[in-house]
């Protein structure tokens, strides 16, 4: 199964999958931090430098794409 993550904040970042998923689950990622990009793609995540670059990295068989990302004003 292929997901495609946006956001790996607060929220996000606790949602991914764990790594005795890694096999089941291949996620393509995306967010405002490159830093966080880049962990996720250093635990196996596939990453994604905007939205329609990950749109581009995931295949057409991908179940779902997860959207977590703060509604309205975050302090």
């Amino acid at each position: 199964m292929q997901l495609g993550m946006v956001g790996l904040g607060r929220m996000g970042r606790e949602h991914d999958a764990p790594p005795e998923c890694a096999a089941d689950i291949k996620l393509v990622v995306a967010d405002r931090s490159a830093d966080m990009v880049k962990q996720l793609s250093g635990e196996g995540a596939g990453e994604s430098s905007s939205l329609p670059d990950l749109i581009a990295k995931l295949k057409a068989a991908a179940e779902a794409v997860w959207v977590m990302i703060p509604a309205g004003r975050t302090y």
